[in-house]
C-alpha cells in the first residue's frame, strides 16, 4: 500500500517539474522551488528539419536545366560587353586627350639662381665666413655659387700667376673643401672663377694666351678633382679663338657621365646680341653671361635681344651689373626698381645670376671697393633700446626686399612655365616690356615691367601663334605697383603701371 502512495507522489513532482518548465521566465519574482537561477529547456519540433542547402548532385541536376544556362549565357554576354565598352571608352580619353609634352633636359645650372661671390672677405671674412653663412645662402633657394677668383696673382704680371695657390688674404684650401663639402650636402653646387688677371687692366693679360690657357687648363683639372662642379672664366670672347681652347673644354666638359656634370661658364662684355649668340656656338661653353641687359636700356632693345636669343636661353645667363661682378643698386638706385629687376631677372628665358647682397638691395661700394655685406636684418631692437627710425626703415626695407627675392626664387623653380618653357614677346617700348612664358598644360605667366618716370599703358598683344592665344583676364602673382594687388583680376587688354611698376600675371591652360 505504501509503495503505491509513493508511485502516486512521484508521479505528481514529474507534472508539477514538467508545468515549471512550461512558465514563463519573466524574472517577475523567485523561481519555483525557492531556486535563484532556472533553465529554460528549448523544445524544438520533431517535424521541424534545420536547412543545409542543396547537395552536389541536386546542384548539377539544377545547373544543366535550360532556365540556369540561358541565365549564364547572358550574364557571361553582359559581361563581356560591359568590359569592351570599358576598354573603349578609356582608348577614347586617351586618344582625345591632349598629349603631354616631353620635359627638355635640364642641367643643374639651368634649375635656379646662381649666386657670385666675388670678394669673400667683403661677404663674410673670407672662405670660412663663406662655410657659416651657407644656411642663409640655401634660405634664397639658389642652384650654385660663384666664388672668387681667390687664386694668387700680381696685377698684370703672368709670371706672377699661381691659378692652383689661393690667396692667403681670401683662405686655405681646407677652407675651400670645407665649403665644398656643406654646399653639396645642401644641395648646391660651387663653381670656381679662373679669370687669370682679375686684378689687372686685361682678365688674360696682353700677351700670348695660350701659355695662360695652359695654366689654366691645370689649375681646372686640379680644383675639380677637389671636387669644384665648374669653372668660370671671364673675357670669354678672347680665349675661345685660341687653338688651345679645346684642351680646356676637354678637362672641365669630357666626362659628361657623371651625375653631376660640371659646368663651362663665360662672360663677355661690350658685344651686340649676334656676337653672343655666335659666341655661343663657337665657343662651346654651357652658360655664358653677357652685360646686355645693361647696355641695352630701352625695352624696345631689351625685347629684340630677347626674340634673338631665344633659341638659346638654356645657355644664356642674365644680370644686371653681374657681368662686372657688381650689385643691382649700382643700376637700380631704388627699392622700388631692384624689386622690378629681381622680378624681370627670374621670369625671362634663362640662368640669372646675382651678385651676394642683391637679395637685400645692398648697396654697391664706391668706386672699385667691394661692399661689405650685412648681416642679422631679422634681428628686432630690443625692448626699450634707443631706435635710429633711419636706420630701422632701411632695416625692415632689406627685410621685404629679401622675402620677395625669396618668393620669386620659389615661383620658379616650382612652375615649369618660369623654369623652362617658351618665351613670347607682348609689348616693348622706351621704358617698359612685357612678355609671356608658356609650357605645354602648366599655367601661363605674363610679366610686365615699366622703369622709367611716368605711369604708363601696356597693350598686350601676341603675334599669331599655333593654338595659342591671351585670355581676357588673368590674376595678379606679385606686384610692386599698389594699385594692382596679389589676387586682383586684371584685363588683359590694357594694363596700366605706375613709375617703377612691375607685375607678374597668371592664367590657367585652357585645352
Amino acid at each position: 500500500m505504501m509503495s503505491e502512495d509513493l508511485e502516486i507522489d512521484m508521479k505528481d513532482v514529474e507534472l508539477t517539474e514538467v508545468d515549471l518548465e512550461k512558465q514563463p521566465m519573466t524574472g517577475d519574482g523567485p523561481a519555483a522551488g525557492g531556486e535563484n537561477n532556472g533553465s529554460a529547456n528549448l523544445m524544438v519540433p520533431e517535424d521541424e528539419a534545420a536547412f543545409t542547402g542543396l547537395s552536389k548532385e541536386e546542384l548539377m541536376k539544377v545547373a544543366g536545366t535550360p532556365g540556369w544556362v540561358r541565365t549564364r549565357w547572358v550574364l557571361l554576354v553582359l559581361f563581356w560587353l560591359v568590359w569592351v565598352g570599358m576598354l573603349a571608352g578609356a582608348v577614347v580619353i586617351i586618344v582625345q586627350a591632349p598629349r603631354c609634352k616631353a620635359i627638355p633636359e635640364m642641367d643643374w645650372w639651368n634649375e635656379g639662381p646662381l649666386y657670385q661671390i666675388s670678394d669673400v672677405e667683403a661677404f663674410s671674412e673670407g672662405l670660412k665666413g663663406v662655410e657659416a653663412k651657407l644656411d642663409e645662402i640655401k634660405e634664397l633657394k639658389v642652384k650654385g655659387l660663384v666664388l672668387g677668383p681667390l687664386h694668387s696673382v700680381q696685377p698684370n704680371t703672368p709670371d706672377a700667376l699661381f691659378l692652383d695657390q689661393i690667396d692667403p688674404t681670401q683662405g686655405r684650401k681646407e677652407d675651400l673643401t670645407a665649403v665644398l663639402e656643406k654646399a653639396h650636402k645642401r644641395g648646391m653646387s660651387v663653381v670656381l672663377d679662373l679669370t687669370p688677371n682679375y686684378r689687372g687692366n686685361a682678365p688674360w693679360f696682353s700677351g700670348d694666351v695660350g701659355d695662360v690657357l695652359e695654366k689654366v687648363k691645370a689649375a681646372a683639372a686640379h680644383w675639380l678633382s677637389l671636387g669644384v662642379d665648374g669653372v668660370k672664366l671671364s673675357g670669354l670672347n678672347v680665349t675661345s679663338s685660341s687653338a688651345d681652347w679645346p684642351k680646356l673644354q676637354a678637362v672641365v666638359q669630357g666626362n659628361r657621365t657623371d651625375s653631376r656634370k660640371r659646368v663651362l661658364m663665360g662672360a663677355a662684355e661690350h658685344l651686340s646680341a649676334a656676337d653672343v649668340s655666335q659666341l655661343v656656338s663657337s665657343s662651346g661653353v654651357d652658360l655664358l653671361l653677357s652685360d646686355l641687359l645693361s647696355t641695352n636700356n630701352e625695352g624696345v632693345k631689351r625685347t629684340e635681344v630677347m626674340d634673338l636669343l631665344k633659341p638659346q636661353h638654356r645657355s644664356l645667363a642674365w644680370g644686371l651689373g653681374a657681368t662686372q661682378q657688381d650689385q643691382l643698386s649700382k643700376q637700380a638706385m631704388t627699392p622700388g626698381l631692384i624689386r622690378l629687376y629681381q622680378l624681370l631677372l627670374f621670369t625671362m628665358p634663362g640662368t640669372p645670376v646675382f651678385t651676394y647682397g642683391d637679395e637685400i638691395g645692398l648697396q654697391a661700394g664706391q668706386g672699385s671697393a667691394s661692399p661689405k655685406m650685412v648681416w642679422d636684418i631679422q634681428k628686432e631692437p630690443a625692448d626699450g633700446t634707443p631706435v635710429n627710425e633711419t636706420a630701422e626703415a632701411e632695416r625692415k626695407e632689406r627685410v621685404d626686399i629679401r622675402k620677395w627675392f625669396i618668393s620669386l626664387s620659389d615661383l620658379r623653380g616650382k612652375e615649369r612655365s618660369l623654369l623652362h618653357g617658351d618665351y613670347y614677346s607682348l609689348y616693348s617700348s622706351t621704358s617698359s616690356l612685357s612678355f609671356l612664358r608658356v609650357w605645354d598644360q602648366s599655367n601661363r605667366y605674363i610679366t610686365a615691367v615699366n622703369w622709367g618716370g611716368a605711369a604708363e599703358k601696356l597693350k598686350l598683344k601676341l603675334a599669331p601663334t599655333e593654338g595659342l592665344e591671351l585670355p581676357e583676364t588673368a590674376t595678379v602673382t606679385l606686384s610692386t605697383d599698389e594699385a594692382l594687388k596679389a589676387e586682383d583680376t586684371v584685363s588683359l587688354d590694357e594694363i596700366t603701371l605706375a613709375a617703377g611698376g612691375a607685375v607678374l600675371l597668371q592664367f590657367p591652360y585652357k585645352a
